[in-house]
């Protein structure tokens, strides 16, 4: 077997975009023959994703995580080639992400894993994002007589975002006057079976483009070519709840539904693809 550096991931997600649930359903599938990906070896620190495992089994969707909770799992991988990844997946509250850019307060283990990270895995939920209106979607004067005039200035979610990926790069000690190499970055456009406008084939930086144009120019504008990828999930393949049993996955198990969106718009079942490309991505 090839000796490989550890590589490390820093998954990145605010609140209700599906981190354990897609984590949950990595682990079924590293079990499996048929993907690029596959268990090298015994998984450390699994009690979330096995909690979020046995909801799924049941047909419901895994329970929120505790705002205070920030866990790391060691994921022993290799390739079809046989080169070993081993893969840091933390679980944690999205709030804890969606706090950092109001408070510039961050925790030493958030520090230390954004410098020492090799990638980011950017999870963004589109459908519970808006754009707020400004000077280029309405001309000004209408603007300031709305009625959300009033309320004072907030960031739009897509200049939160920006903000916090610039408060991550400031960690790292990088700034924007270049373009960046590293860390790698996969932006995942996840619940991708929600998003109205998501046609077939529709390309994820299309998609991405047309729901967050500040975000993907920020993205293409600062990454250097070959080291920045967006793609789209569908970490469940449909929409659960905690209540109700869905009977297909009752019969059929979670690891029977899921599928991405490559960069070319073309799907897949395989939910460990998008993680082998960022690993590709990784020098």
């Amino acid at each position: 077997m090839n000796a490989a550096k550890l590589k490390t991931f820093l998954v990145i997600g605010e609140s209700d975009v599906g981190k354990t649930h897609y984590g949950a359903q990595v682990l079924l599938r590293l079990n499996q023959q048929n993907c690029v990906l596959r268990m090298a070896g015994a998984a450390g620190n699994l009690g979330p994703y096995e909690t979020a495992i046995a909801s799924l089994n049941e047909g419901k969707a895994a329970p929120h995580t505790a705002a205070s909770v920030y866990l790391e799992s060691l994921w022993p991988m290799q390739d079809q080639n046989q080169n070993r990844l081993d893969l840091v997946w933390p679980d944690y509250a999205g709030e804890q992400i969606r706090n950092l850019p109001a408070t510039r307060h961050i925790p030493l283990s958030w520090k230390e894993r954004v410098i020492a990270s090799d990638g980011w895995i950017f999870l963004v939920r589109v459908q519970h994002t808006t754009q707020k209106e400004d000077i280029f979607s309405r001309p000004l004067a209408s603007i300031h007589q709305s009625p959300a005039a009033d309320k004072g200035f907030q960031a739009s979610d897509q200049a939160r975002m920006i903000e916090l990926i610039q408060l991550l790069l400031f960690l790292r000690g990088l700034g924007t006057l270049q373009q960046i190499s590293a860390p790698a970055l996969l932006v995942l456009l996840s619940c991708w079976d929600e998003i109205v406008d998501a046609k077939k084939g529709a390309k994820p930086i299309e998609v991405l483009a047309k729901n967050l144009p500040l975000l993907a120019d920020f993205v293409i504008g600062n990454w250097a070519e070959g080291k920045a990828a967006v793609w789209g999930l569908s970490a469940l393949g449909k929409a659960l709840t905690e209540t109700s049993k869905d009977q297909g996955y009752i019969e059929n198990g979670p690891q029977s539904f899921g599928y991405i969106v490559k960069p070319d718009g073309s799907t897949d079942t395989d939910l460990t693809l998008p993680i082998a490309q960022l690993a590709s991505m990784v020098t």
